[in-house]
């Protein structure tokens, strides 16, 4: 199985030979790249290859000229952004030549713990799931419900994705998608209430709930004059929300991309052609030294890509 360079990697040209073909590194080069990455310390991963601490260095200097970018960024030897990405499809590949055909054992297996809120399971990770797996697999996916807004979070989670305005100290994280909202009602719900013709239309009718979603945004979208409301049905996760406004409770903030299944087969029906930019986004969160296991880093990067 040959390594493939992302579109990430900068100054990819430097990698091709003379005849334009992509130029596969070195073995060496990669053994020294991953196991310095994985140690953080050019004595260690010179005793576990068994060469002098200065072949490290010649090593990774070779691969980075070779990529044509730096792999490592600060004198703790973290990866820059182009490292990172490009560890996981070292691993997977050094992975791949350690299995050999006919072999009676299989692989050692990777198990890999990710929290997600209940929705974005449901809707964006569930649908995309099968894709991971067959990409990778030996690891094994332990899903776990998480809800911030209630602290309940799976302590011994790998990986969690969280909602919100992305200040999150106590963790690295990086965006995985923004969104848009717009009120959703049911078919029912519009026959009694409606027409809808313009977002005044709205006052004095029951309006769902969500810490997740405040109404303000909406409505300094539109221009409309209306409070937050402070009393109605209020809910913690936005698919129930959403099964809640397809019963007819009232009318619902929901994001495109986690009420697409509600729109899909009619149950929810936009007011409005009017959207607003959601205050919040998805984040992939980790502790620090998560991503120095390969099986994180792989998961990280194909969800980032299935996002996107």
């Amino acid at each position: 199985m040959g390594i493939t360079v992302t579109n990430t990697v900068t100054g990819s040209a430097a990698a091709m030979n003379s005849s334009g073909a992509r130029r596969i590194p070195p073995i060496q080069c990669l053994l020294t790249f991953e196991a310095l990455a994985r140690l953080r310390s050019v004595t260690q991963t010179a005793e576990e290859l068994c060469v002098t601490p200065s072949a490290v260095s010649h090593r990774v200097k070779q691969l980075e000229q070779i990529l044509g970018t730096r792999l490592f960024g600060r004198a703790d030897f973290s990866l820059t952004t182009d490292g990172s990405a490009y560890l996981a499809h070292v691993r997977e590949g050094l992975g791949a030549l350690q299995r050999f055909p006919g072999a009676s054992a299989a692989p050692g297996r990777r198990r890999l713990k990710l929290a997600v809120t209940p929705t974005f399971a449901r809707v964006i990770l569930i649908p995309r799931l099968r894709q991971f797996t067959d990409t990778y697999p030996e690891i094994d996916i332990a899903l776990q419900v998480s809800i911030p807004l209630l602290d309940v979070i799976a302590e011994d989670a790998d990986l969690m994705v969280r909602y919100g305005a992305g200040h999150y100290a106590d963790v690295e994280h990086i965006e995985l998608a923004r969104d848009v909202v717009t009120p959703l009602a049911s078919p029912a719900f519009i026959r009694e209430y409606g027409p809808f013709e313009c977002p005044e239309d709205l006052e004095g009718l029951p309006l769902l709930r969500s810490p997740l979603e405040p109404w303000r945004t909406w409505f300094a979208a539109t221009g409309l004059q209306m409070a937050e409301p402070n009393e109605g049905s209020q809910f913690n996760d936005i698919g129930l929300m959403c099964d809640a406004a397809a019963a007819s409770m009232g009318v619902a903030l929901v994001r495109h991309k986690l009420g697409a299944p509600w729109m899909e087969n009619g149950t929810l029906v936009r007011l409005f052609d009017v959207d607003a930019p959601s205050p919040h986004a998805h984040y992939l969160c980790w502790e620090t030294g998560t991503m120095d296991r390969w099986e994180c880093a792989a998961f990280a990067e194909w969800l980032r890509k299935a996002m996107g």
